[in-house]
Formats: structure tokens, sequence, C-alpha cells
């Protein structure tokens, strides 16, 4: 699996390399600003790019622009974004650069520590699959617990959250320990209270939810 990482900072840049090469990916070009991301990024064509949101020069957002510009001339490389802190619009933002949010990522820094489940969600991602950080998944309903969400339960609000983080159905009941049937159930209910159509498209409802809990 071929990789390209934009990271201004050496040192977690050579971090990221050294993980991932001793976990069979193959790390084809780094870059330490936005536009070198991009040139790297139609150079070498990866299967993802990693990329910090906040690169030089200004040290804002510009590994963030840097992803969407490479979406928008390749959609078929998959991106993830790191960033140090819960944002959750740009989340949205990157969810959003996609029709059916395919292929997307966002991810906390503090997720690389955990160097075997930062693989696991690279490949997720690679795979066609999307992955919002817990953290964030969480700030955003947190944040958004008013109107339809207030009437939400609890195991509802753990289902969204997992619905929005890209779980399938399968997937959530694992985490939960219910069976499939039961959060086939709590789907539902969360649909009618959001008003989104059913869909089963995971990516596409991780679209829907998203947008709705940044709204």
């Amino acid at each position: 699996m071929r990789v390209v990482i934009g990271e201004d900072q050496a040192l977690l840049r050579e971090g990221l390399v050294l993980l991932l090469e001793r976990r069979g990916f193959e790390v084809v070009g780094v870059a330490g600003d936005g536009d070198d991301l991009v040139r790297k990024a139609r150079a070498h064509d990866p299967d993802i790019v990693i990329a910090d949101v906040r690169m030089p020069p200004s040290q804002t957002d510009e590994g963030l622009r840097a992803a969407l510009t490479i979406r928008a001339s390749h959609p078929h490389i998959a991106l993830v974004v790191l960033s140090q802190h819960v944002q959750g619009r740009y989340a949205t933002e990157l969810v959003e650069s996609s029709d059916d949010a395919a292929g997307i990522g966002y991810l906390l820094k503090q997720r690389v520590a955990d160097g075997d489940a930062f693989c696991e969600d690279l490949r997720r991602v690679v795979a066609g699959g999307s992955v919002l950080d817990p953290e964030v998944v969480r700030s955003m309903i947190t944040g958004t617990r008013s109107g339809p969400l207030a009437d939400l339960t609890p195991r509802q609000l753990d289902v969204l959250g997992l619905m929005a983080e890209g779980r399938s159905n399968a997937g959530i009941a694992e985490q939960l320990v219910l069976s499939e049937k039961a959060v086939i159930k709590h789907v539902s209910h969360i649909y009618g209270a959001l008003g989104l159509d059913v869909d089963a498209n995971d990516h596409r409802r991780v679209l829907a939810v998203v947008r709705y809990l940044n709204a």
C-alpha cells in the first residue's frame, strides 16, 4: 500500500514513516508544506495521502486545503487528515468533499500512538471506508444536544456516534454488545428522529449524519 505523508514536523514525519514501513506500507513521498504535498501526490499517485491540517507557511489549514485539492483532481486517492485539536468543521468539510464520503478519514494525532489501530484505520479508508475520530464525533454530538437529538436515548446516541465514525450495523453491534437486529431498530429510530432517508450505503449515512451534527 503506497503512502504520501504531509507533515512539517520532522520528528513526527520520521516517526510516521518508521511506523508505516514496519507494518507493510510503502512510503513513496514526504512533504513539508501543502504545495509540495499536492505535487508529491500527483507525481506518485499513492493509495493514500496522510496530511497534517496545519502546515507552512501560515500553520492554519494548508494541509486540509492540500488534501481537498488532491481529492478534487484525484478522487481515487484515499485521504486521512490529522489534527492536534478537535475541529468539527474540518471533519465536515473533508467529508463533504466527496459525494459519498468514501475513502475519507479525520483523526486526532494522538491516535498515531496506537500504531496498530492507526494502521487499521488507514486500511479501512483505503478500502473505501470512512473514519472519524471518536473524540471528534463525541464533541459534535455533545454540542448539538437540542432539537431531535434531545429525543434520543443514551444508547441511541452511542449508536449515532458509531454511525458517524463509519461503523456498519454489524460493527456497531459488536462494539456495543448488541444483536444486529437491535442495532437496526436503533438506526431506524435515529433516521426517523433526524428526518434522514434510510440508505444502506454506509458512506452516505456518514455524510448525512455529519452534516446534521454540524448544522
